[in-house]
């Protein structure tokens, strides 16, 4: 929802606020901004504290610090609120991740990682059309849809039980914590080192998070190329791509009973290089959905297993630590994915762009397969 509920409603923000393109893009990133900065700071308070009361005051504070841009009529109260939005989300990002691995084990865990990643995609396919559908009554409106946040916070302070992880986190908090900051990092390093396919997997979801915004960026523009250029029809293109990965995310345990998951991971490279590829070629309004929907089925394959991955590896102790890593990787590649891959557009064209994403996908799936035949053969 932080983003895409007002992905629709940019070009009215821009005029009822009298302001660049730019800056009413900033509605939309600096959230994203926020959430990079501030996830390891609530990652340590995870650890410190237990995930449950972050998770509760991190829904108020993100129904509040998005619900204000009700009440904004300028640009820098408007971009206030997303900075205390972004609070708000980095709070929930993390912590309900690690409620997750507290709450469930084994194939549990891997259904509710799944369960997890498809309600992202089902947002992704719905939140665009109900901040779409509210723009039209008035510029501010989808600002008022934040605020269900609030009433899930106190749903979630009425439910979500205090885990034994929390127990155990807060007994370490009145002792010695974490230390200072130079042993914090010395001791990140020494995971890092002692678990090499970790920083992999912070690369592997920044490079997928960075690819889906070649999607949510580029895709309009390449569709306005093939005569779609209604909003509405837009957002269904981006709706297709959000109800695929909700398809195949909500199957995820279930396919990890016949395969691990790297195969289904290097199945998502070879979904992403596919459908770009297409992407490249296509001419139509109906073959454009190929590329979207296939690009989609390997989302919900690879964000569930990027959150399992994390958790295997991860220290018990520093659950919400490692956690909160896996947001920051992603919301780069959302703010960088523009910047690197738009370099592209003014001497390749936005099917350029397709071009390069295509290769990024296909090297991944190419060294991913050579390792596996690696493991294979010995």
């Amino acid at each position: 929802m932080a983003g895409a509920v007002l992905g629709p409603v940019v070009p009215r923000i821009q005029r009822e606020l009298g302001v660049s393109g730019l800056a009413a893009g900033l509605v939309i990133t600096t959230h994203g901004g926020v959430i990079v900065l501030a996830s390891p700071l609530m990652g340590s308070l995870v650890d410190r504290i237990g995930a449950r009361r972050p998770f509760v005051g991190g829904l108020v504070v993100y129904g509040l610090g998005g619900g204000a841009g009700l009440f904004a009529d300028s640009l820098y109260p408007l971009l206030a609120s997303r900075i205390v939005l972004g609070l708000g989300t980095a709070a929930v990002y993390t912590s309900v991740t690690v409620l997750i691995y507290d709450c469930y084990e084994g194939q549990a865990m891997e259904r509710a990682l799944g369960y997890r990643s498809s309600a992202n995609s089902a947002g992704a396919a719905v939140w665009p059309l109900v901040g779409g559908a509210a723009g039209a009554i008035a510029w501010n409106l989808p600002f008022g849809i934040y605020l269900v946040a609030v009433p899930l916070g106190v749903v979630a302070a009425l439910t979500v039980p205090e885990t034994e992880q929390a127990a155990t986190s807060n007994a370490a908090a009145d002792g010695s914590g974490h230390g200072d900051e130079h042993s914090d990092i010395a001791a990140v390093l020494s995971v890092f080192r002692d678990r090499p396919a970790l920083p992999l997997v912070y690369l592997l979801y920044f490079g997928a998070n960075a690819l889906l915004y070649v999607i949510v960026v580029f895709y309009p523009q390449f569709l306005a190329g093939i005569d779609v250029t209604d909003s509405l029809q837009i957002s269904l293109y981006l709706a297709a791509n959000g109800a695929a990965g909700g398809l195949s995310a909500i199957t995820y345990d279930r396919l990890l009973r016949y395969v691990d998951r790297s195969a289904l991971v290097l199945a998502a490279l070879v979904l992403w290089t596919v459908g770009f590829g297409i992407a490249t070629a296509v001419g139509t309004p109906t073959g454009a959905v190929i590329p979207v929907v296939l690009f989609g089925l390997g989302v919900g394959l690879v964000f569930p297993s990027t959150f399992a991955w994390v958790e295997a590896f991860a220290p018990a102790t520093r659950q919400g630590q490692f956690s909160s890593y896996i947001a920051s990787f992603g919301y780069t590649g959302q703010f960088l994915s523009p910047v690197l891959f738009g370099a592209l557009v003014p001497f390749a064209g936005v099917r350029g762009v397709f071009v390069a994403a295509g290769v990024i996908a296909g090297l991944a799936a190419v060294g991913l397969a050579t390792n596996r035949l690696r493991g294979a053969a010995t």
